[in-house]
């Protein structure tokens, strides 16, 4: 079954760190996702950009109302994830706490619905 990984970190943290804690983060991520794709289990994964970048859409009255930046202001934004395929959710969670941003942000695990085939099963 599939899930996804999405890490929420403070984005602002990143530039307060020194260039050796940026590089450690770095290979701390890499190692991750190196692990991800030797147990086989990686789907596929990215990075956002920040959410200065954001564009947030919703219909009001039946039209499109489009506002510049993410729908919420919070402590932590969604800064990536992990798209992964396990047998269950013990599995998807195991792997979650071994991801990096468990130590500077928070990881949400959410299991991805299935998509019908043609035949509508």
């Amino acid at each position: 079954m599939q899930y996804i990984l999405m890490t929420y970190v403070n984005e602002g943290g990143w530039t307060k760190l020194t260039p050796a804690e940026q590089a450690q983060g770095v290979a701390s991520y890499q190692a991750y996702s190196d692990a991800l794709v030797e147990a086989k289990v990686m789907v596929g994964a990215n990075r956002l950009q920040h959410t200065p970048s954001a564009t947030t859409v919703r219909a009001v009255n039946g039209k499109a109302q489009v506002l510049d930046g993410p729908y919420a202001d919070s402590k932590e934004q969604l800064a990536g994830y992990f798209l992964i395929d396990v047998p269950d959710l013990d599995a998807a969670i195991s792997w979650a706490a071994r991801c990096p941003a468990t130590h500077h942000g928070v990881v949400e695990v959410r299991p991805v619905w299935e998509r019908c085939d043609q035949s509508g099963t």
